[in-house]
């Protein structure tokens, strides 16, 4: 099993009881979570401090966010290329219209975008909609 204290510290992050716990989560996670969702597992906590955590992580480069079909940002982990302000997830996206989960689909890259001159990328959110694979059994 990984040092999640180890994950923290080597991303700038200090390793407080709640991050750990909130990273040990995500790691469990097999598809994004929102804040709601968050607090509904960490019931006795304070939403604020949970939304904090996930702003650090998001920042420090060790969760993006996703903005899907459900107008709630969820959060998942980035891949080991992301660093503080630096986001490396050139992923699709997948929103199931049926269950309401987001995926990231990292082996499904998204194509170079070819933008006119002087004009600079900063963000792009490519999001599929569609029934994931449980829910279209």
């Amino acid at each position: 099993m990984m040092n999640l204290e180890k994950i923290l510290i080597e991303k700038d992050i200090n390793p407080t009881a709640m991050r750990l716990l909130v990273l040990d989560y995500f790691l469990k996670q097999d598809s994004a979570v929102s804040l709601f969702d968050l607090e509904k597992d960490f019931d006795h906590s304070d939403r604020t401090t949970l939304f904090r955590t996930l702003k650090v992580f998001e920042r420090k480069g060790l969760l993006h966010s996703i903005k899907a079909g459900n107008n709630a940002t969820s959060y998942a982990l980035c891949t080991d290329d992301c660093s503080e302000n630096h986001h490396l997830d050139s992923h699709l996206h997948f929103y199931c219209t049926s269950c309401k989960k987001t995926f990231c689909l990292p082996k499904t890259k998204i194509p170079k975008i070819q933008l006119p001159n002087y004009f600079r990328l900063k963000e792009l959110n490519i999001t599929a909609h569609g029934l994931c694979d449980k829910c279209s059994r």
